[in-house]
């Protein structure tokens, strides 16, 4: 599974939580303002209990961020004619 999904299955959850706990609490409060709370309280808590999955996504993105500049190179390269891929040599006009 994709950490993105991961991650986001995670926080959607614990808004979920938040918002049932909040919706269930008998304070005579606008349902909009409990899910309000709701959201502000899934967010720290994401903060804090999920800094792995975080982090896991964080480098998925890094290393497609990567592969993707590369591959953007080396199109550039085929389109500039350079044979070894761009790498040490330089077009002179």
């Amino acid at each position: 599974m994709s950490p993105f999904l991961k991650y986001t299955l995670a926080r959607l959850g614990l808004f979920g939580l938040a918002a049932l706990i909040m919706l269930t609490l008998p304070i005579d409060i606008s349902v909009l303002l409990k899910l309000m709370i709701a959201v502000l309280v899934s967010a720290v808590l994401a903060f804090f209990l999920l800094k792995g999955l975080r982090d896991e996504a964080s480098v998925s993105a890094v290393g497609m961020a990567e592969r993707r500049a590369e591959k953007r190179e080396r199109l550039r390269a085929a389109l500039n004619g350079d044979d070894d891929g761009g790498e040490g040599a330089t077009k002179s006009d």
